[in-house]
């Protein structure tokens, strides 16, 4: 292993992130044949096959697992080394890494290319997640600062609120409890759900919501991405429970609508999160700052009109 270098180290664990060579060498700037001769490069100075092939589907052997948790801190440190080295230069340089929960883009990246503009000697790198992930992603010191609603419990982290963070029930436009005001929650009951996976924040806020009224929602149909969910809702398959900040376009062109449950919105917060045990880079810092003093209205200029038009309707 003393042959082996960042390079190689570096390849080999987006690879085995994404456990996927053409995916890891998309996120790394790189062509999948440099991915593949780093990775054998890697495994020759290891002595042993690191990713079981097949196809073009890849897997870690038991060797691979081990040797990514080292990969993973040797990498760890040396960006500590640099973002060490930045702070005393005072520089707001170097890559950022940013861990956000997939609920998060429909309005992170507006954010970030005004951040950039600003901070132009920042490189950004994106790891997108639910909240379990996201979770990992902390705790392995693979993201730098993340984006997320409730913070985690089970690390030790600095997560500071900067918006609220609506969540409602959403039907097709012709369901027939928009013809109720304000429809109790039993009154969900007959309905089938279409809900995010186990392991997300916004399915987790959902059943918090439902179990206080005893009432366990009937699963017709479960994904893990809010697009798909938003497309089986206007398809008439179902309801759902979203965040506000996923259907501002649906709701613009009234393609979907927000069924005003009693007890609803569900308003959390969004946090911007970072483990205690991580010294921050100027770039990190810079990234919170911005985000604590920018972001909320940001969000509420974006999506302030379409609470206002519920609370009234």
């Amino acid at each position: 292993m003393k042959n082996a270098t960042f390079r190689q180290l570096r390849v080999f664990s987006e690879a085995a992130r994404y456990m996927s060579f053409a995916r890891a060498a998309e996120a790394l700037h790189l062509t999948p044949p440099a991915v593949t001769q780093q990775i054998k490069e890697l495994e020759g100075h290891v002595g042993l096959p690191l990713f079981e092939r097949s196809g073009r589907k890849v897997s870690l052997t038991t060797a691979g697992e081990y040797m990514l948790v080292y990969a993973r801190k040797v990498l760890s440190t040396l960006k500590d080394a640099e973002d060490t080295a930045a702070r005393l230069q005072h520089l707001e340089t170097g890559t950022l890494t940013i861990g956000m929960v997939s609920t998060a883009k429909y309005f992170l990246p507006r954010l970030l290319a005004q951040f950039q503009r600003e901070h132009e000697g920042v490189e950004i790198r994106l790891a997108v997640g639910n909240r379990a992930q996201l979770v990992q992603m902390l705790h392995g010191n693979e993201v730098d600062i993340a984006i997320m609603g409730r913070p985690p419990t089970e690390l030790a982290t600095r997560a500071e609120p900067f918006a609220a963070h609506p969540h409602v029930f959403v039907a097709p436009t012709d369901h027939p409890l928009l013809k109720v005001g304000h429809p109790t929650v039993e009154s969900l009951k007959p309905y089938g759900f279409i809900l995010r996976e186990r392991g997300s924040g916004t399915r987790a806020a959902m059943e918090n919501f439902l179990d206080k009224s005893r009432l366990e929602p009937r699963t017709v149909m479960e994904m893990t991405s809010n697009e798909t969910i938003k497309q089986a809702v206007m398809a008439g398959m179902g309801i759902s429970f979203l965040s506000l900040h996923t259907i501002g376009l649906e709701l613009e062109h009234h393609l979907i609508s927000i069924l005003d449950v009693e007890g609803t919105p569900i308003v959390r917060a969004w946090n911007v999160v970072h483990t205690l045990s991580k010294l921050l880079s100027p770039a990190a810092e810079a990234f919170r700052y911005f985000m604590l003093e920018n972001a909320e209205a940001h969000l509420a200029t974006k999506y302030g009109g379409f609470m206002r038009l519920q609370s009234t309707g």
